[in-house]
């Protein structure tokens, strides 16, 4: 018996295309004798009335497994949601990237065949939580799997801000914003912005100030049990957001409070998975190894 019996499916939203790939992957997962829950873009791909369609959230509490149909930024959109019930994520890929979402359309059936037989590679990814703060008001809390990004809200407009550890200083800043990410999101904007790149099983969190206005600001690196606040100069406008996803505006004054949420992420990968050849394929690292002596 797997230990996965009943699947929820999560579809990539405004993609009509994914329906194709939905019906196949929900064809299959019937024939193993799976109870299946669908969210509500699945649901209206499928036909289905939307009755059936459930929330994303739904799904977390609902289920052994969640499996996302579509690029990267539909697995953060899912594990932002299913996160709180400890549902692990499986991927298959039908964005342009492919970091966490790695499994191909036709692979679907090889990697079904072995997750169900319990060979697979289980991975725990660290995630966020950032509060926005207004003197002793908190305005709100949100999650975020690959980072936190405070930046300027008008366009090609630098702000200042400063930045705590622990409530320790360490900087002023001038600059278009700064990012504050985990390992899985160190290989998304912060790496456009010059920032290291995590392996995801470090406990870590990378700061990256975007186009700073002072060329020695630079990216710095904390353990992830250590909580970082930014605080906005009174006069500033900016904003806030999450995954790219969630985001709010900031005032002169405002706060975030950006610390390791207390559940993580579980990634649920096919045999086979190698981090370091994911690098090398979607960075497009050079050739392979020089071929060792036996």
């Amino acid at each position: 018996m797997s230990e996965f019996s009943t699947i929820g499916v999560i579809g990539k939203r405004a993609d009509p295309g994914v329906a194709p790939a939905l019906r196949a992957l929900t064809g299959d997962l019937a024939a193993r004798g799976c109870r299946l829950r669908l969210d509500a873009a699945s649901a209206e791909y499928l036909g289905l009335p939307a009755s059936q369609g459930l929330p994303r959230e739904q799904l977390g509490a609902d289920c052994d497994l969640v499996v996302v149909l579509g690029g990267d930024g539909t697995l953060l959109d899912a594990a932002r949601a299913v996160a709180p019930y400890g549902v692990p994520l499986l991927g298959i890929n039908r964005g342009r990237l492919g970091f966490m979402v790695d499994v191909l359309p036709d692979e679907l059936k090889p990697a079904l065949d072995a997750v169900f037989a319990g060979r697979y590679v289980r991975e725990e990814r660290l995630m966020l939580t950032a509060t926005v703060l207004a003197g002793r008001q908190e305005r709100g809390s949100f999650h975020a799997l690959n980072d936190v990004v405070v930046r300027n809200r008008d366009f090609a407009r630098v702000i200042e801000f400063d930045t705590y550890t622990d409530g320790c200083f360490i900087s002023h800043h001038r600059a278009d914003g700064i990012i504050i990410a985990t390992p899985t999101g160190s290989t998304a904007y912060a790496l456009s912005g010059g920032g290291p790149v995590l392996h995801p099983a470090l406990p870590a969190i990378a700061l990256v100030p975007i186009c700073p206005h002072t060329l020695s600001d630079r990216p710095l690196v904390l353990d992830a049990g250590r909580e970082v606040e930014v605080v906005i100069e009174p006069g500033t406008q900016a904003l806030v957001t999450c995954d790219g996803q969630v985001t709010q505006e900031l005032g002169g004054g405002d706060r975030v409070r950006i610390r390791r949420a207390e559940r993580s992420v579980s990634l649920i990968h096919p045999p086979g998975y190698d981090y370091f050849k994911l690098l090398r394929s979607k960075l497009q690292w050079g050739r392979g190894p020089i071929p060792r002596q036996p």
